[in-house]
């Protein structure tokens, strides 16, 4: 049987997760994976719609679930997770076990300014005025970069150089 060769991409919404990811495992020759769409795919309704109807615990439940599906049916691929998915049910640790961590790290106001124009599509800022808006993503990344940042690669989500990180994963030893 082949050794799992997963990579997981995480980082805070916006961050560039699936746009980097399909890139990089185009690259790589990997299949790719955006667990909030094998969540919409399985559920068969938006990722906003399921948070609005079932809640945040029991979405990350369904998530979590999700991920160990991904990771038990997959030998070689990206997954670009949710940005709390690092976050809950020792997911971070689950990644971390099964493949190479990548966390697309970008400051909160970089961050603002690329969601500003697409948070209807996000459920936990959808509502939220500009400073409170702001103030919400400073918050949130503070509390989710404890686990972000136990990514085995941490590069920038402001300006990816696929072809570098595609080297970087390449000669990460553990």
């Amino acid at each position: 049987m082949e050794e799992k060769k997963l990579i997981f991409i995480c980082g805070f919404m916006g961050c560039g997760k699936t746009t980097q990811g399909k890139k990089l495992a185009k690259e790589l020759g990997y299949f790719f994976i955006d667990l909030d769409d094998y969540i919409s795919n399985q559920r068969d309704t938006t990722i906003t719609e399921l948070f609005k109807e079932v809640g945040e615990n029991e979405f990350r439940k369904i998530e979590t679930q999700a991920l160990q599906e991904c990771i038990q049916d997959n030998v070689k691929a990206l997954i670009a997770v949710g940005g709390g998915t690092p976050c809950f049910n020792s997911n971070i640790d689950t990644m971390k076990s099964n493949g190479k961590v990548v966390y697309l790290k970008m400051d909160a106001e970089a961050l603002y300014n690329r969601l500003f124009n697409a948070k209807q599509d996000r459920p936990l800022i959808k509502d939220k005025e500009n400073e409170e808006m702001l103030l919400y993503i400073e918050n949130l990344l503070k509390t989710r970069e404890v686990f972000y940042d136990q990514a085995h690669i941490i590069t920038s989500g402001v300006t990816v150089d696929i072809d570098a990180l595609k080297d970087q994963i390449l000669n990460y030893k553990a």
